[in-house]
């Protein structure tokens, strides 16, 4: 049984890398580091159930609290519950930490000695 490589090439639009190369410089990540943070962040979503429409109603719902002027729209309580689930996770650190830790994993499978590559 052969183990795949330890990195792939694969083609992301300019825009997703351009935005990767924004945040990484905030957060003091390589672009790479980025995109497996926002890839590894997204999977967690999933798995916690949200549909890309939820996760499309809770950012809107975060950006229009920025602009809000006072009121609260309730998108729903299931939906209110797990965006203050989020956002206490988030707070604590623990979604950070998480996150970190799966990518130090992830690259220490990565470095682990593996075949040699073939030249294509």
């Amino acid at each position: 049984m052969s183990e795949a490589p330890p990195f792939v090439s694969v083609k992301l639009s300019a825009t997703l890398v351009n935005h990767a190369r924004n945040a990484a410089q905030t957060m003091r990540r390589s672009v790479a580091s980025q995109i497996e943070y926002w890839a590894i962040l997204g999977k967690a979503l999933e798995q916690a159930g949200l549909t890309t429409g939820d996760s499309q109603a809770l950012i809107a719902r975060q950006e229009r609290a920025h602009y809000a002027t006072g009121e609260t729209v309730g998108l729903s309580p299931e939906l209110d519950a797990l965006h203050g689930h989020v956002l206490a996770v988030a707070k604590s650190g623990a979604l950070n930490e998480r996150t970190r830790a799966v990518v130090e994993a992830n690259r220490a499978k990565a470095a682990k000695p593996g075949k040699p590559r073939k030249a294509a």
